[in-house]
């Protein structure tokens, strides 16, 4: 009961549950835009599911801090390159990234005409099973990113679980609203193609051993949603002013 009074702990549960939010963004983006590909009933048990999945898959890599641990030790040497556990994993994530991310982008600008989530589009060859397998695939590599980042934080397992299930929380609660916002901007959802091919540029560059601060990131993605947003409202001003002029 005293260690809940200690300040430290509730900085450190604070700390590393608003950053568990901010790694889960690109999750949130990816997910929402796999669960939009699915008929309109059936999205909100896909989100749902899914985050729940990478709920799951970050508190039992929690559990497996050993296991966690040895990912960084290196198996075999690409000439003077260290390849380990971790290096596999973010650099296949990254490069499963890229191809999705390219291919939906290529979807979106090249499709018939109608925009890649009518209806149709939705009932052909897209599955919730499917949704939901690529999902997890997507929750293991950035499940490992969030809990390397939370053992880096604070050496108190039961803070790094509670952090992280607040996180997913408020992730659950938002991801509906992030989700419909993604499905009326087609734009939004190129945009944030672009920022999985950014993250899966960023993955392959940490498996190889390039360091990219994720500040820098981050803030690159909030100008550009910025951008975006400002193009959005004056696009809407002008489509008021055209339906002025007709009347």
């Amino acid at each position: 009961m005293d260690a809940l009074l200690q300040p430290e702990l509730w900085i450190a549960l604070f700390t590393l549950t608003a950053l568990e939010i901010v790694l889960g963004i690109d999750n949130i983006i990816f997910l929402s835009i796999m669960a939009n590909k699915l008929p309109e009933h059936q999205r909100a048990r896909a989100r749902s599911i899914g985050l729940a999945g990478a709920c799951l898959m970050r508190v039992g890599l929690l559990l497996s801090l050993a296991w966690v641990a040895k990912l960084t030790t290196p198996l075999f040497h690409v000439g003077d390159t260290p390849v380990s556990g971790r290096t596999i994993i973010l650099v296949g994530g990254g490069l499963f990234l890229l191809a999705k991310s390219a291919l939906e982008i290529h979807e979106s600008v090249e499709g018939d005409g109608h925009g890649a989530n009518n209806a149709a589009g939705k009932a052909i060859g897209v599955s919730f099973a499917s949704v939901i397998v690529q999902i997890m695939i997507l929750d293991i590599v950035f499940s490992l990113d969030s809990v390397i980042t939370a053992i880096g934080m604070t050496d108190n397992v039961q803070v790094m679980i509670a952090a992280i299930i607040i996180a997913i929380a408020v992730m659950m609660f938002f991801s509906g609203a992030i989700s419909r916002f993604v499905e009326r901007h087609p734009t939004i959802k190129v945009l944030a193609l672009s920022f999985l091919i950014m993250i899966g540029m960023v993955l392959i560059g940490e498996g190889m051993g390039f360091h990219v601060p994720k500040a820098y990131v981050y803030v690159a993605m909030a100008f550009s949603v910025t951008v975006e947003l400002l193009n959005i409202r004056m696009r809407r001003q002008l489509g008021k002013g055209e339906s002025r002029v007709e009347l």
